[in-house]
């Protein structure tokens, strides 16, 4: 059924997990908006946690597993047989076959939604938050992004130039792109003045090797080996990570500096949390994608440090909205930690400048760009379904349906990545 770009489009949403990852927490923001379009959430199962309470969820097929990245041939196997399974599970199930639009919200999700609407004409749109390399996916999952999802989406989200410049290749020609911030409830942050107390630094992220608590334990012990400074890591050991929560515990022990860092766990309501934060940290050690906890900081009028490549460089300017250390290096942001200790007036004025921001959107506006990008989705979709002359006419165009600039003027050099759709 071809829409009118009034009409209320039914748009089905799959999530392959309900645990509170960075992708969850957005999507549920986003559908919380009540978005200008009928929203269904397709899940497999419900997992002991479930970040969905609220949301009309529909339940249908077998859980799947994480560690796809890392994962050896019998679970690579096993892996693959709940993806199929899951795949035809999803082709058949109602919501599917009378939706106007797929959408993927995760790389897993995006596996068994490019195999259930293989070989039909219905629209399908992946959101990336992840970089498309062997590195972030694993080989298995580089090849099922390169060879079957990426070709197949008629539209792709992605939460940074940069995650989308890695998958621009495997695109057809008249994919749909549009680079957009995940929503991360900014509205609900204010900026924040300190009260008394000691200089207090957070990282705001699920505990993970590569996410680089690690390397931030080894900087903090370097840049204040003695005194009252405290250090928050914030975040869940999601995705068979319980393990590394420990191993952070111990070298807090062997540093000596275990009486002055704090293991929070998940943080539900970060804004009190972030009112306490003197400097927040993003440290990955390979190119991160882009942190909403990045934005977070931002808004809150945090002062950040940043690793110097990936998505946050798009958004973060040294020295002019916060400090960005060469990443992989302990000694680079042990002296950026120590920098923003010694010098309050450049955390005041880093404060300052971050929540002025350009780019900074709330939830509700976000799912307003979000709504166009699908309606153009299924627009073109249904071009190619009932005219020749619409796909002859879109072989003139750019190579690539580029969803861009009417937020170009929030835009400054080195800086914000919000991209919105054009007529």
């Amino acid at each position: 059924m071809e829409l009118s770009r009034s009409a209320s489009p039914h748009i089905v949403h799959l999530a392959h997990t309900t645990a509170a990852g960075g992708a969850e927490l957005a999507l549920k923001r986003l559908l919380d908006t009540k978005p200008d379009w009928e929203p269904s959430l397709l899940i497999p199962a419900e997992e002991e946690e479930n970040v969905f309470v609220g949301v009309s969820t529909s339940t249908g097929g077998v859980r799947q597993l994480s560690g796809a990245s890392r994962s050896g041939a019998l679970r690579a196997l096993g892996l693959g047989t709940r993806l199929l399974v899951q795949a035809g599970i999803t082709r058949w199930h109602p919501a599917v076959r009378h939706s106007d639009l797929v959408v993927a919200n995760s790389t897993r999700s995006a596996a068994y939604g490019a195999l259930a609407v293989l070989g039909t004409r219905r629209p399908f749109v992946v959101h990336l938050r992840d970089h498309i390399s062997p590195e972030a996916l694993g080989a298995v999952g580089y090849r099922i992004m390169t060879r079957l999802v990426l070709p197949r989406a008629n539209g792709v989200v992605a939460n940074s130039r940069g995650t989308l410049d890695t998958a621009r290749e495997f695109l057809h020609d008249d994919a749909v792109v549009a680079v957009i911030p995940s929503p991360s409830g900014l509205g609900r942050l204010q900026r924040h003045s300190r009260g008394e107390g000691p200089l207090r630094i957070g990282m705001l992220a699920r505990l993970d090797p590569w996410k680089g608590q690690l390397a931030l334990l080894d900087a903090f012990a370097q840049a204040f080996p003695d005194g009252d400074e405290q250090l928050d890591l914030a975040g869940a050991a999601l995705f068979e990570h319980a393990e590394f929560a420990d191993e952070l515990r111990v070298h807090a022990e062997e540093l000596g500096i275990a009486d002055r860092v704090n293991l929070l766990g998940h943080v539900h309501d970060i804004a009190p949390l972030l009112a306490t934060w003197d400097v927040a940290v993003q440290y990955s050690l390979r190119a991160e994608p882009m942190g909403q906890n990045v934005l977070q900081c931002l808004a809150a009028g945090t002062a950040v440090v940043v690793a110097d490549e990936g998505g946050p460089t798009e958004w973060v300017r040294h020295e002019h909205n916060g400090l960005r250390a060469a990443p992989r290096d302990t000694g680079a942001l042990a002296d950026a930690l120590r920098r923003l200790a010694d010098d309050s007036a450049l955390r005041l004025r880093l404060s300052a400048t971050a929540v002025r921001t350009p780019g900074l959107l709330g939830d509700a506006e976000i799912a307003a760009i979000h709504a166009g990008v699908y309606r153009d989705v299924i627009a073109l979709a249904a071009a190619d379904r009932h005219t020749a002359t619409g796909r002859a006419a879109r072989s003139t165009a750019p190579s690539m349906r580029t969803v861009g600039a009417s937020l170009a003027a929030l835009q400054v050099p080195d800086a914000q990545p919000v991209v919105a759709r054009t007529p």
